[in-house]
Formats: structure tokens, sequence, C-alpha cells
């Protein structure tokens, strides 16, 4: 792709999730979540591959529909109340029915349908851009408008998508799949989270981020895509393997990770709140995706690729990508479970 149009997609996406983050006027709020979507709709149909434009296609036409029912509910909105304003959602058949088409366009089950197909179908890059930043401005309008919705909406899908993520990812072979999985029940332990602490919210939105990033950047330093190469990894690239195993359980919540931080505040603010059977029931969903991740790491720690017997080690050749941001995102990956106090002295 022609770099200055690059620069000018990759402003655009910035352009749209800031003006959705600053807004105050449900028309703003719709532009900057069109925006997002113009813009990245061309760098997931770059590579002009037939799955790439089923993919993008599938996108487009799933982020259209969630943009049309935004529109109509904030219209809606505005009639009944006479109010523009984001935080002024009062009406609860309007705010019931805001909740729906921004659980589309982050991939909350119900709604989760489109994501695990969409991702299978991009380039690692882009599919990292997808998985993360273009959650940040739909679970911006959810944060500002999370006490005006139904409590026991926001907790049904939370718990949907945990379990969903975590039985969906079981039987995938495609890497791809599998993190889309693990977005969907990560959506979920945000959402279940953010009408009691929204400070919560944004501690498990910035470690996913960092911990989805450290998995994509690992992925396509070593060009895996399917479970079936992750065993030729070990004779590759033996300490790259075995830092993608570390960020593989700290997806999964296992301490002492990083990744066990948000889990633990999430599980220990449910209590907090008098429900310990949700609380128990995301525990256990947490134990289902730990497992497929245990698959992940068992395929390339203890397993080998099939080969004869006069073969030969693969040579371990230098790379010509950028290790640099792998290296950043894999180390906050693994030790930031110490910084537990300091971050939240800085979200509350």
């Amino acid at each position: 792709m022609n770099p200055y149009v690059l620069a000018i997609l990759l402003s655009s996406l910035g352009l749209g999730t800031t003006l959705t983050f600053a807004s105050s006027h449900w028309l703003l709020a719709w532009m900057g979540l069109e925006i997002n979507t113009l813009a990245i709709t061309p760098l997931m149909a770059q590579h002009h591959h037939p799955r790439a434009v089923e993919a993008t296609t599938k996108y487009f036409l799933t982020q259209a529909t969630a943009a049309a029912m935004i529109l109509f509910v904030s219209t809606t909105n505005a009639w009944m109340t006479g109010e523009w304003n984001i935080n002024d959602l009062s009406n609860p058949v309007a705010s019931t029915m805001f909740m729906t088409p921004l659980a589309l366009k982050i991939g909350l089950a119900p709604m989760h349908f489109w994501m695990p197909e969409v991702l299978q179908g991009l380039d690692l890059l882009t599919g990292l851009i997808l998985s993360t930043w273009q959650k940040l401005a739909p679970l911006a309008l959810i944060i500002q408008t999370a006490q005006n919705i139904d409590p026991l909406l926001l907790t049904l899908l939370g718990v949907s998508s945990t379990l969903v993520g975590g039985w969906g990812g079981l039987s995938q072979t495609q890497l791809r799949k599998i993190l889309a999985f693990s977005s969907i029940a990560h959506m979920g332990w945000m959402i279940i989270i953010i009408q009691y602490a929204p400070q919560l919210t944004l501690i498990a939105l910035g470690q996913y981020i960092i911990m989805t990033s450290a998995a994509f950047l690992t992925l396509k330093m070593s060009f895996t895509t399917k479970i079936s190469t992750l065993a030729t990894t070990w004779s590759k690239s033996p300490i790259l393997t075995s830092t993608t195993a570390l960020v593989l359980l700290s997806l999964g919540g296992l301490p002492p990770l990083t990744g066990f931080m948000p889990k633990w505040l999430i599980l220990q603010e449910l209590t907090k709140q008098d429900l310990p059977i949700i609380a128990t029931t995301m525990a256990l969903t947490a134990l289902i995706s730990l497992y497929f991740y245990l698959r992940l790491c068992y395929a390339m720690t203890l397993t080998i690729s099939p080969n004869t017997t006069n073969s030969t080690t693969p040579w371990r050749t230098q790379t010509t990508q950028t290790s640099l941001p792998l290296a950043i995102f894999t180390t906050a990956t693994l030790g930031l479970l110490p910084m537990t106090p300091a971050i939240l002295m800085l979200t509350t």
C-alpha cells in the first residue's frame, strides 16, 4: 500500500476514535464510529485475497448495521427527552436498545458471530488493530452510559461472553479464531464490572491490549497462523517460543503473570457487591479459557513436527522484522503484576 494512503488511513483511525472520546453529542460520537469503520475497511482488503475481501464485506455490513441502530436509538432518545447529550440517556427503552449495537460493534455474545470469521480472513497486523484499537470508541460510549443501562442486561452480556469465549475456543485449530474468542471472553470481563467499578474496566482493557499485542506480534514474528505449525517454532526460535508460552498463560489469567491482575480485581469487586454466584461463574469460565491456552502451550513446547530421521534442524536465520514493540509488549505482559497498587492509584 502507498505510504501516503496508509498514513491517511491510520490518521483517520486516530481521528475517529478521538472524536468519539471527546464528543458529548450523539451525532459527533456516531460520526467518529463511522470514520473508524471507513478507515479500517481499505486496510482489511489491501491484500486482495478472496478471504480478505469476504472478511471486509462481513465487517462492513455488521458495522453499518450497528451504526444505523445507534443513529436510530439516539434519534429516539432525542425525540423522547429533547436532549442530544450522551450522558442524558434517561429513557429505559433507548438505553436498552443502545447497548445492542455497541455490543455488536465490540463482539459481545450473543452478537459475536462476525468476530471469528472476520479475524480469520485478515493478516495479523490488521487483526491486531481490529482486536484492540477498534474496541476503544464503543467501550468509551458504554462507560459513559453504563449507569443508565439495566444492570441485569450488562451482567447477562458479560457472563454469556465469557462462556462463549471459553467454549468457542476449545475446538479451534486456527490461531486467529482462538484470539477472536479470547477477545470475546475478555470483553465479557470488562462489561461485567463496568457498572460497579469503571476503573477496573480501564485496567482490564489496558492489560488486554498489551497481552493481545504481544500475542499477535509473536505470531507475526514466527509466521504462524495454525496450531499444527506451532510445533516447528521451538527448533527455529527457542527463546521466542518460551516467552510465547508465558504470554498465552498470561492471557489465560494465570498468576504470577500480568493477566491475573484484572481477573483478580474484578472477582474481588464482584464479591464486594454481594454477587458470589456471578463471581464463581466468571472464575469457572476463566478455567475453560485457560484450557485452550494450555493446549497451545502444549503444542509449542512438548511436541515436535513430523519429520524424517535424517532431517536437520531448521536454520535460525536473523529476522528483518522490527522486534522492539514485541519485546516491550512481552515484558509488560509478563511482569506488570507487582505494579498493581500503583496502577490502582492512577485509575482512582
